[in-house]
């Protein structure tokens, strides 16, 4: 299994594990990992290793920001209760404590060249392909770590991953596991529905009831607690009008970019290797006899696949296709470029051995004009130099927007305008406050409570901004005289759902017990009959599938099993399943898909019981 887990750490899973950790790592709220002060008191030990309030501290504040962020308008912090958010995190700071030191008993290390090549490839800190330091310490920046910090954090993800992708990977099934649960899965099965609707046309509602019911659940009226931001926003596209390019750049620019247009030669060849059993000598001699026969009239391209040792063009008649210079081997390609078209070549040595080449074919590409490359050159030239300027004013807009008490100073130095949002809830809004960004510094503790600035938060690769909570809110009790047609409603259907809950039932309990006799019709509703449905029928209500095949086997043919649920819409649904029939025997490919997953289900568990594992052996003191 050890070595199943090393396996995983290279390649794929790796470089899956880097874009999972860009993706959350503004979300873990582990980076309290760093942040700890000799001096605070700890929270727990884990084996020996502590565990700091303060990491603690700063993991329950981002537990509560991801439930805000998660429920939006549904958000209500007076529900929150301390005391689970604290062991919620602490449990989530322990388990994670447990897995790397799991991972180091396990010997698991990630080279510092190898972090450094991750974040040299990860798209995110890069700029028209390649990586830029710029970019990397902009992104970090904003998920508020050093680069110490954030190398650290990943090297803990990745270690974390390679322990999970490796236990998922050693699981495996046999093939009676997957013979039975092709069995299950394959079934199908024969029944019926009855859909009692729900009749509101019926259910009177008086004005009692809705004072009543508004009364008694007060706090559920209530108006939307908002803000209104002021905002300095940042944008790139700004700063194109505050730089210049020179015409030497220009050209210098333009040369670069035609280079790459060189002629491109079509090359086929033969090859003789030199190697320990073949000499110089001799190959060069087995060379010469191809050439001779080549004059004599021999085709090249049948003696390239009788004799060439290249396996990679023999087959194709020594063919190479298309290349520049730069390409092959010198002496190689100092040969190919004395030839014209057709020509063949004297024998030639190269690192590989001895050659014969010919030459199939010239392509010169057309060059493009500098007028027509000029305006794209130009872009682009101003484009580095914009990219600097904004990574700076970033910067500059996020120190002087830290240090000021309202958003006027770093608006006046950057010569930006404060603007206003409209009043928007935990929802979001319009604009600006449709980001979850912007929503989730809007509500935060900093931003909402203390009334500080935001720092900067990027929109896109293009936008930046900061934001101050203007106005709040409160969520003040709505008159009844607002919400009561919205009372009636929700109580006319509720009455209604309830009356045919119970008439229901009571056909329900008649069927079961044989005292109302099974008919086509029941009470003038007819029954919706469909036979050999699968778990994933289409056409069916997905609530009815999966009672549908909870449901016992009926004993016998003409004894249907009943069960019952209650519908969106409210109606009653009445299920009368009448056969269970066994499916078909599942293909070779059904069967791998079966096995694959089954396999990723007991990796899970596997994953899961190894964590029970380390947490039972383990000395954790809470405090």
């Amino acid at each position: 299994m050890l070595q199943n887990i090393r396996d995983n750490s290279q390649g794929w899973i790796a470089k899956t594990i880097i874009g999972v950790v860009m993706a959350l790592m503004a979300l873990t709220g582990f980076d309290a990992i760093f942040r700890a002060t000799s001096t605070s008191q700890d929270a727990a030990k884990v084996n020996g290793e502590e565990i700091t309030t303060n990491e603690l501290s700063q993991a329950v504040e981002t537990q509560r920001r991801q439930l805000a962020q998660q429920l939006g308008k549904d958000f209500d912090p007076a529900l929150l209760d301390d005391k689970m958010l604290r062991d919620s995190a602490l449990k989530g700071l322990v388990d994670r404590k447990l897995l790397l030191q799991g991972a180091a008993d396990s010997k698991f290390a990630f080279s510092e060249a190898a972090l450094d090549a991750q974040i040299l490839q990860t798209p995110e800190f890069q700029v028209d392909g390649k990586f830029s330091a710029d970019r990397f310490d902009q992104v970090i920046r904003q998920l508020g770590y050093s680069r110490m910090q954030f190398r650290q954090i990943m090297a803990q993800e990745m270690l974390i991953g390679q322990l999970r992708a490796g236990l998922a990977g050693s699981s495996f099934v046999t093939d009676s596991q997957v013979d039975a649960f092709a069995h299950l899965e394959k079934q199908t099965r024969d029944f019926a529905t009855l859909t009692l609707t729900a009749d509101t046309s019926a259910v009177k509602v008086t004005d009692d009831e809705i004072k009543a019911h508004y009364d008694e659940h007060a706090k559920e009226f209530m108006s939307q607690e908002q803000v209104v931001l002021d905002y300095i926003e940042l944008k790139k596209s700004s700063f194109f009008d505050q730089v210049t390019v020179k015409d030497a750049d220009l050209q210098a620019a333009y040369q670069k970019e035609i280079s790459g247009l060189a002629e491109q030669r079509r090359a086929a060849h033969i090859l003789i290797e030199v190697n320990d059993k073949v000499s110089d000598a001799q190959a060069k001699s087995k060379v010469e006899e191809i050439e001779a026969r080549l004059a004599k009239g021999e085709d090249f391209a049948a003696l390239a696949k009788e004799l060439s040792q290249d396996p990679g063009s023999a087959s194709k008649g020594g063919d190479l296709g298309y290349a520049g210079q730069g390409v092959y081997d010198p002496a190689f390609e100092k040969a190919l470029y004395e030839l014209k078209k057709d020509q063949v070549s004297a024998p030639v040595r190269s690192s590989f051995g001895w050659h014969v080449i010919k030459l199939l074919g010239v392509e010169a590409p057309a060059v493009p004009s500098f007028a027509s490359l000029k305006d794209k050159l130009t872009h682009d030239l101003k484009a580095a130099q914009v990219e600097q300027r904004f990574v700076d004013a970033m910067k500059h807009l996020e120190d002087t927007s830290y240090e000021a008490s309202d958003l006027s100073q770093p608006a006046q130095e950057l010569g930006l305008k404060v603007q206003t949002t409209a009043p928007f809830g935990r929802e979001g809004g319009e604009g600006i406050a449709s980001n979850r960004a912007v929503i989730q510094a809007a509500f935060s503790r900093e931003v909402l409570e203390e009334g500080a600035n935001s720092g900067a938060l990027e929109l896109d690769p293009e936008t930046a901004l900061v934001v101050r909570v203007k106005e709040h809110r409160q969520p003040e009790q709505l008159p009844l005289e607002a919400v009561s047609a919205a009372i009636r409603t929700q109580l006319t259907k509720n009455h209604a759902s309830d009356a045919v809950k119970t008439k229901g039932e009571a056909l329900l309990a008649g069927l079961r017990d044989g005292k109302i006799p099974l008919a086509a019709k029941q009470d003038g509703l007819s029954w919706k009959v469909l036979e050999a449905a699968t778990r994933n029928q289409e056409g069916v209500d997905p609530a009815v599938l999966q009672t549908l095949f909870r449901m016992a086997k009926p004993e016998g043919k003409d004894k249907p099993v009943y069960s019952s649920l209650k519908a969106a819409d409210g109606s009653f649904v009445i299920v009368r399943l009448n056969g269970v029939n066994p499916g078909a025997a599942p293909t070779d490919a059904e069967k791998e898909q079966y096995r694959r997953f089954l396999a990723s289900r007991a990796g899970q568990q596997d994953f899961a019981a190894y964590r029970a594992l380390l947490q039972s052996k383990a000395k954790i003191d809470r405090y």
